[in-house]
């Protein structure tokens, strides 16, 4: 019987001819970043208020740095102002 390969199986062999990553860990690293990448909007924004708020920041920075950050993410959403960015958060 053929062995079932994944659609990422080009991937996984090249990370670990590339790297010191065992087969299983290079899956998992695909996996990991496939789901950083499929991450929403607004789940971004929650998550990054979340790590943020448990590193100290208040508020007023928490958001300015989430707005400074978001047009560097792989597809960038439009630029959310502030209040948006809260609403996010508190609904």
């Amino acid at each position: 019987m053929p062995e079932r390969r994944s659609s990422h199986d080009d991937l996984i062999d090249h990370l670990v001819r590339s790297t010191t990553l065992q087969r299983g860990e290079a899956a998992r690293v695909i996996l990991d970043v496939l789901a950083y990448f499929d991450e929403t909007t607004d789940d971004f924004v929650r998550r990054r208020h979340r790590e943020l708020q448990s590193g100290g920041l208040v508020n007023t920075e928490i958001f300015e740095r989430i707005a400074a950050e978001l047009p560097h993410r792989a597809v960038a959403p439009p630029e959310l102002s502030l209040r948006q960015l809260r609403r996010i958060v508190y609904g």
